[in-house]
């Protein structure tokens, strides 16, 4: 938890005063059984009814002050929890947003949203009650302990026993409770992942009639994380008895205790009254402590969690580019794979080895080959979506690790296997690549993405798509996001398997659209289909990661035996 304690800093106010305000309360709290006390012997025992009504103003004066103290303590707690939540939603979210393809494969989507969401929702009310209650309880406890001593030093002495073996359960119960806490935060993680898979795979569940099993599987995650939270409640569960039968017993021993000093002379009838209301008092405080500690016990497993994340580094790295060093260089090579190798994972097998590719400005390069070949990772190198694990990509001229980032991702316009479409206009979608696009630029870019007819259809460019592009076909997403990338207008374009939902006659009108560009970008063409890539300047045919063959489709059929068998697999007939 402490290390999430920076995003406090912006509220150190709100900080101070909200433990002060309740300390406040407190004290004001403190003072009660004593004003009783002195109403027992000095008013009702003495028959002194203006001294009584005296005592009644002070004690209602108190319980206003307290009221406001506790008020003013409610709000700044509220509001430095809300900053504090606040401020490190957005800087998880960011951090998230930094983070590799890599990264992101090994996190896991549902892990984050469980971090985002729940994970600092349970952070936020830590902050919350510990700023409430972390000085209140505490000093309720041993104020009352030691007014206790200001009435009579052997009757306080009970107090002293009682406390420290509250305090001992207290501690056991956090010793075993946190571990359990951030497993239940864990089985949480599955229980989002299931939920994320089934709404998003919910057509394919229906069409392979898997419902009973999913409802099965999903049942047995849900079974998991109830016996794991049955499991961290019933140990939480254990704070509030034993908290009342210890109390309880103390006060037994107290009235005792009391009624044999009263009969002795030592203590007053009012004295013993305000000894048991301070042993309550300190019930009610220390019942407040264990549910205090309850949840800030989740809050600490979530923070951890959460820190676990801001722990992950980026697994690309800024480049060092001068900002004097213009890369783009129309003499240079576009595009260059010099001995590229690369794993997903350190213990995996190589996905792509020993690539050697060198593309020109303005060449269209269509790249092939089997279900699992390395196609997508060839062209995932490029943006430095993963960076590679021996050799080095080069764009214009340039180690692409040498780039910032976010310069060379702004020469490059991606079109990726996935169409994926945000909620809002059209214009919106497509303005994502490139902000200052004006609206002739954007029906420039729908026209080459032969999509004019589903903007007509949508009611123009402010018709609206809804969440994840689910009022288009598969074919319409992936046309707009054709668009939104030639937005950008690109100096490299990759299409990654871009038009599989594309009819042959469309593709086509695709291809020559993307073909006629005046600004000739280098054009990488992702397909399994031989017909979306025979018109290339050369095709790249890959096999179990390594290149098969590099030639024009003329070439390929009498020369590469992988480029002939997915070509005859389409074409030839008999």
């Amino acid at each position: 938890m402490r290390h999430l304690l920076k995003y406090l800093k912006s509220y150190k106010r709100e900080c101070v005063l909200a433990p002060l305000f309740k300390m406040l309360e407190a004290v004001f709290e403190l003072f009660v059984p004593l004003v009783v006390a002195s109403i027992i012997d000095k008013g009702i025992a003495g028959g002194d009814k203006a001294h009584v009504i005296k005592c009644c103003v002070v004690m209602i004066t108190l319980g206003a002050v307290g009221l406001i103290s506790a008020v003013s303590a409610q709000y700044m707690a509220a509001r430095a929890a809300v900053g504090f939540a606040t401020g490190l939603r957005h800087d998880l979210f960011k951090h998230i947003i930094s983070l590799s393809y890599k990264n992101i494969d090994e996190l896991g989507a549902s892990t984050m949203i469980t971090r985002m969401t729940n994970d600092v929702n349970q952070a936020q009310t830590g902050v919350n009650m510990f700023l409430r209650l972390f000085l209140r309880s505490p000093f309720i406890v041993f104020g009352a302990m030691i007014m206790a001593f200001t009435i009579n030093v052997r009757a306080a002495l009970i107090f002293v026993v009682v406390i420290a073996v509250l305090f001992a359960v207290v501690g056991a119960v956090m010793y075993f409770n946190i571990p359990l806490l951030k497993t239940v935060q864990e089985k949480l993680d599955r229980i989002t992942l299931l939920t994320r898979e089934n709404l998003t795979g919910a057509r394919v569940i229906r069409a392979f009639t898997l419902e009973e099993s999913e409802i099965k599987g999903y049942g047995s995650a849900n079974d998991e994380l109830y016996s794991r939270q049955q499991k961290a409640g019933h140990l939480s569960a254990l704070l509030n008895p034993a908290t009342f039968v210890i109390i309880n017993l103390a006060i037994v021993v107290l009235i005792y205790t009391g009624a044999v000093k009263v009969d002795a002379g030592i203590l007053t009838k009012g004295q013993v009254v305000a000894l048991y209301n301070y042993m309550s008092q300190i019930l009610v405080e220390l019942i407040k402590l264990a549910n205090l500690i309850v949840l800030l016990n989740k809050a600490a497993a979530s923070s951890d969690r959460i820190y676990e994340v801001f722990k992950i580094t980026p697994a690309i790295e800024e480049g060092g580019r001068s900002a004097g060093d213009k890369p783009q260089d129309a003499s240079a090579e576009s595009v260059g794979f010099y001995h590229v190798g690369l794993k997903y994972s350190e213990t995996g097998d190589e996905a792509l080895t020993d690539i050697n590719l060198s593309v020109k400005k303005g060449e269209t390069i269509g790249i092939i080959g089997g279900t699992g070949s390395g196609k997508s990772s060839v062209v995932n190198l490029i943006p430095r979506f993963y960076d590679v694990t021996s050799g080095c990509v080069k764009v214009f001229g340039k180690d692409v690790r040498d780039y910032d980032v976010k310069e060379l991702r702004n020469m490059i316009g991606v079109v990726p296997q996935k169409a994926v479409l945000f909620e809002g206009s059209i214009a919106e979608n497509l303005r994502l690549g490139n902000e200052e696009a004006g609206d002739e630029e954007l029906n420039e870019a729908v026209r080459l993405a032969v999509c004019e007819d589903v903007v007509k259809l949508k009611g123009g460019l402010d018709g609206m798509i809804e969440p994840g592009g689910k009022n288009l076909s598969g074919g319409q997403k992936q046309r707009l996001t054709i668009a939104r990338a030639l937005v950008r207008k690109p100096g490299i374009l990759i299409l990654d398997d871009s038009a599989s939902a594309l009819d042959n006659m469309t593709d086509l009108k695709l291809r020559k659209g993307i073909g006629g560009l005046d600004y000739d970008p280098t054009v990488f063409i992702v397909s399994q289909r031989t017909s979306s890539v025979q018109n290339a300047d050369r095709i790249v045919v890959l096999e179990d990661g390594c290149i098969a063959g590099i030639g024009t489709h003329e070439e390929l059929l009498e020369d590469c035996g992988v480029y002939r068998e997915i070509y005859d697999s389409v074409f030839h007939e008999g």
